[in-house]
């Protein structure tokens, strides 16, 4: 969940080096894909229409990316890297039931800043692709990974202080815990209110709270 507007982009694949011109030329590329992929969805986006809106041509385009679908992958990873970053601070200080309940909070807010138009950004390529394209479901698999790992990561340390007993499995709370917020997420976009997200998120957060110390 990231602003379509934001302005960093996922590291590009290693290959051929190329100048620092280049490098913002491509990451203007993939911004303008991404924010197009987020409002019309990958099929309802062409190459042309990405080289209108990010001025640039087609060799430009062609020249980073072989075809459309590299560029969609590189939409992928472009939109975990934001997601986390937006995310990132809070998710560092998941110690305790109340960051967790904060972090929740936070995913809520940009939804109402948005008035919950389009949904998360990683989920709704995934609800698009994850059927079409087996290397972009891969792809997607990574991106819900290192979405879930700093999730993973504050309940192993919530655990290791001992705010949640030994027995809890911060492997399957994490996952559950994720996959609820998708949940809520997709209800609020259809909806156009944020209180399935929240309720999702609450109900969440209480189950974690039943493996309180």
């Amino acid at each position: 969940m990231t602003s379509p507007d934001a302005t960093t982009t996922a590291p590009a694949p290693s290959g051929p080096r190329i100048t620092a011109a280049g490098r913002r030329t491509r990451d203007r590329i993939v911004r303008t894909a991404a924010e197009l992929m987020f409002r019309k969805g990958v099929a309802g986006t062409s190459i042309p229409d990405v080289q209108q809106a990010a001025r640039v041509s087609a060799s430009q385009v062609y020249h980073y990316f072989g075809d459309k679908s590299d560029l969609v992958r590189a939409v992928i990873r472009y939109q975990v890297e934001q997601t986390l970053q937006g995310q990132q601070p809070l998710l560092d200080r998941l110690d305790s039931l109340d960051a967790l309940r904060a972090w929740g909070a936070a995913v809520i807010d940009v939804q109402e800043r948005r008035n919950c138009e389009g949904g998360c950004a990683i989920g709704s390529l995934a609800s698009e692709l994850v059927e079409s394209c087996e290397a972009m479901r891969a792809d997607l698999v990574a991106a819900f990974d290192r979405w879930e790992a700093p999730i993973r990561e504050g309940l192993r340390r919530m655990r290791e202080r001992g705010v949640l007993v030994p027995e809890a499995d911060v492997d399957r709370l994490a996952s559950a815990l994720l996959a609820a917020v998708q949940g809520g997420l997709l209800l609020s976009q259809v909806r156009r209110r944020t209180e399935p997200l929240r309720a999702a998120t609450d109900a969440a957060i209480g189950y974690i709270e039943t493996f309180a110390a």
